[in-house]
C-alpha cells in the first residue's frame, strides 16, 4: 500500500508537461533531490528489494537551477551503492549511433578505480545503466538488457562486476514478465509521460512513483531549473541538427562518389571500344575503303601515314585494316582527352568553342 501522498501542488497540477523525466537535466535533478526515488529505480533496474540497499551516495553532486557554463556537461549520474557497487545512471534520448562504444566508455573509466598498491581481486564492481528512447540494435530491439562478458561459446560469465544496462523507452510493448514484475515497464512509462494527468495515474499505487513525481512537480515550479532544462533541449536539437547536417553531406559525398566511379567505368569501357590506328596503305583507294568500312569518328593523313580513330575492338579494326595488306598498321595509345575530342566532334560541336 502506498503511504506517500500526492502534495498538494501535485493534487492541482493539470495539463502538459513541458520538460517531463526524459529531459536529462530534469531526471538528472530529481534523482539527486530525492534519494528514496533513486532507490526505488536502482531497486526495479538492479531486481533488489528495497530493503536490499542501505545507501545510494551520489559521487558527482551539481548545485540544482545553476547555470552550466559548458553546453556538453555530461548529466550522468555517479554513485556507490551500498559502499560498494559503482553505479553510472543516464538518460539518454538522441540517438548519437555511438551508444555501445559511448557506454563501454563509461564503464571503463568507472571500472578502473583500483589504487596503486591496491589487489585486482578488490576491484569494486561497476553497471553503467542507460535509460534510452531509442534503440541501440534497431533490428533486435529489448526493452531491457542486461549485459556481461560472456564465453560465447558455451556462454559462461567471465565477470559479473563489469555491466552495460540498456531501458529501451521506445520498446514498453516488450516488456516481459519479469519486467513487469520488477514495475520496470511503470517506470519507463512515468519517465515519458506527458501530462500532470498521467503521472498521477501512474504513480498513485506505487511510493517511489509518487516520490519522484512529487520532486517533478517540485522541480518545475522552480524556473531556473526549468531554464537548465530549455538549455539542454536546445543544446539536444543543435546536436541533432548537426548531426543530420554531417550525415546529408556524408550521403552527397557517397552519391558524388558512386557517381564518379560510374563515369570512370563509363570512360574505361569507352577508352576499350574506341581505338587509335597508325597505318600506311599502297594506294589512296585502300585508304577511302577503309574508312568507309570502320566507325571513323576521326582521321588525318600527314605524308604517306594515316591515323584513324575508330568505334570498335581492337581485333575487328586491326582485320579490317589488314584485308588491304597494308605497309603499316599498328595501334597507338589512346588519350582521354582525344576520346573526349573524337566524341565531341562526332556529336557535332566544334571543339574548338570548348576551348575559347
Amino acid at each position: 500500500m502506498n503511504k506517500i501522498k500526492f502534495t498538494p501542488e501535485l493534487e492541482k497540477a493539470t495539463g502538459e508537461i513541458e520538460y517531463n523525466m526524459t529531459n536529462d537535466y530534469m531526471f538528472r535533478a530529481l534523482f539527486q533531490k530525492n534519494n528514496n526515488a533513486l532507490k526505488g529505480l536502482l531497486s526495479s533496474l538492479l531486481h533488489m528489494l528495497p530493503e536490499e540497499i542501505l545507501s545510494v551516495e551520489i559521487t558527482n553532486p551539481i548545485i540544482i537551477g545553476e547555470a552550466i557554463q559548458d553546453k556538453e556537461f555530461r548529466l550522468d549520474i555517479k554513485a556507490v551503492l551500498n559502499n560498494y557497487q559503482q553505479i553510472n545512471l543516464e538518460m539518454q534520448v538522441v540517438n548519437r549511433y555511438d551508444w555501445p562504444e559511448r557506454s563501454i566508455g563509461y564503464l571503463s573509466r568507472m571500472y578502473n578505480n583500483l589504487q596503486k598498491g591496491d589487489q585486482y581481486i578488490n576491484t569494486k564492481p561497476a553497471i553503467h545503466i542507460g535509460i534510452l528512447n531509442f534503440s541501440p540494435f534497431a533490428d533486435q530491439p529489448i526493452f531491457y538488457s542486461r549485459n556481461l562478458l560472456m564465453d560465447i561459446v558455451q556462454h559462461r560469465i567471465y565477470s559479473s562486476k563489469f555491466a552495460v544496462n540498456v531501458l529501451d523507452l521506445s520498446h514498453i510493448e516488450l516488456a516481459t514478465e519479469e519486467d513487469k514484475e520488477w514495475n520496470l515497464d511503470f517506470w519507463a512509462k512515468l519517465f515519458k509521460a506527458k501530462t500532470w494527468e498521467e503521472i498521477k495515474m501512474l504513480a498513485k499505487d506505487n511510493e517511489y512513483f509518487t516520490e519522484a513525481s512529487n520532486t517533478l512537480c517540485d522541480l518545475y515550479a522552480n524556473f531556473n531549473v526549468r531554464e537548465r532544462c530549455r538549455d539542454r533541449e536546445d543544446y539536444e536539437l543543435e546536436q541533432k541538427y548537426l548531426h543530420d547536417t554531417i550525415a546529408k553531406q556524408e550521403n552527397m559525398l557517397a552519391q558524388k562518389d558512386d557517381m564518379l566511379a560510374q563515369q570512370a567505368k563509363e570512360l574505361e569501357e569507352m577508352k576499350y571500344h574506341i581505338h587509335k590506328v597508325q597505318c600506311v596503305f599502297q594506294n589512296a583507294g585502300d585508304e577511302e575503303e577503309i574508312l568507309a568500312k570502320l566507325e571513323v569518328l576521326q582521321h588525318e593523313k600527314r605524308g604517306s601515314v594515316m591515323s584513324i580513330v575508330a568505334r570498335g575492338t581492337k581485333q575487328d579494326i586491326l582485320m579490317t585494316i589488314q584485308e588491304k595488306n597494308p605497309i603499316l598498321a599498328e595501334i597507338l595509345p589512346l588519350t582521354l582527352e582525344e576520346i573526349f575530342i573524337s566524341e565531341t566532334e562526332v556529336a557535332g560541336y566544334d571543339i574548338k568553342n570548348f576551348i575559347s
